[in-house]
């Protein structure tokens, strides 16, 4: 699904930058970062770690404070910090995101049906029926049962706890969603349920995702269009397919080299014939 552009962006990006640390001890992080992201679109952001991309995501979500850039949801500047509560809750709806391990990003004394219910609370004003509803719709929509939503995370397989970590972002009925390396904890056959549900949950609720990760697989699998970061700079960006099948830049073709091939054997580093 390649959906057409809007006039103005769901998100931008202009100009990001991000400093740690002053004088000599300085290390830019972030440098001069510019991307958009459209209604129902899907964003990928790669690149090895140092790269900068989770200090990106970290600054769009308001976890960090950027240095120098704009970021603009629905044209509104939100690079500043929120002013008022009521100003963090509405960020907090319009954007939500999802870390890469999911059981030390959840309370492990609650349960899972109290963890949704108390989001939904947060953002809505809805009576104990409703709110109950709304849990299971939540847990049917990522594949989690009565018995799954009644438990607490350590009874949860890492892929049910990462379904868990899912709705309770969407529980906010966000606008967009960001995978911070969502799937890089998990089996592969897990990897292809929990990329199979997100592109089910996109499709359903028009959601559009920010999707960071390494995985050039996995960028294949669920984004529009890609962006490769190295060093903190973007050197790359464009149509997912044509990023990874026509790579114009050295490091974009480096990451694309490394992945292992059909026969690869890592042991001796040649692929068997």
């Amino acid at each position: 699904m390649n959906p057409t552009p809007t006039t103005t962006p769901l998100l931008a990006v202009e100009h990001l930058v991000k400093h740690f640390g002053k004088g000599r001890n300085q290390a830019t992080a972030v440098n001069d970062v510019g991307f958009e992201l459209h209604d129902g679109g899907s964003l990928g952001i790669v690149g090895e770690s140092g790269s900068g991309k989770t200090t990106t995501a970290r600054m769009i979500i308001g976890l960090e404070q950027p240095s120098g850039g704009r970021i603009l949801f629905r044209g509104q500047d939100r690079t500043q910090p929120a002013r008022t509560v009521r100003e963090l809750r509405e960020r907090g709806r319009n954007i939500q995101i999802v870390f890469q391990d999911p059981y030390t990003s959840l309370d492990r004394r609650q349960r899972v049906g109290d963890c949704l219910a108390e989001v939904i609370g947060v953002h809505f004003r809805l009576d104990r029926e409703e709110t109950k509803r709304r849990v299971r719709e939540l847990g049917e929509l990522v594949g989690l049962d009565d018995r799954q939503l009644g438990a607490l995370p350590k009874a949860l397989s890492g892929g049910q706890r990462q379904r868990v970590a899912i709705a309770r972002a969407l529980a906010a009925e966000p606008e967009i969603l960001i995978l911070d390396e969502a799937v890089s904890a998990l089996d592969v056959s897990i990897q292809a349920q929990i990329l199979n549900l997100l592109s089910d949950i996109r499709e359903e609720r028009g959601v559009s995702y920010l999707f960071i990760s390494h995985d050039l697989a996995v960028i294949r699998q669920v984004c529009d269009d890609t962006i490769v970061m190295r060093h903190g700079a973007v050197v790359e960006q464009g149509a997912t397919a044509e990023v990874l099948d026509r790579p114009q830049h050295p490091y974009t073709r480096l990451l694309r080299d490394s992945v292992p091939r059909e026969g690869w054997n890592p042991a001796i580093g040649i692929a068997r014939s």
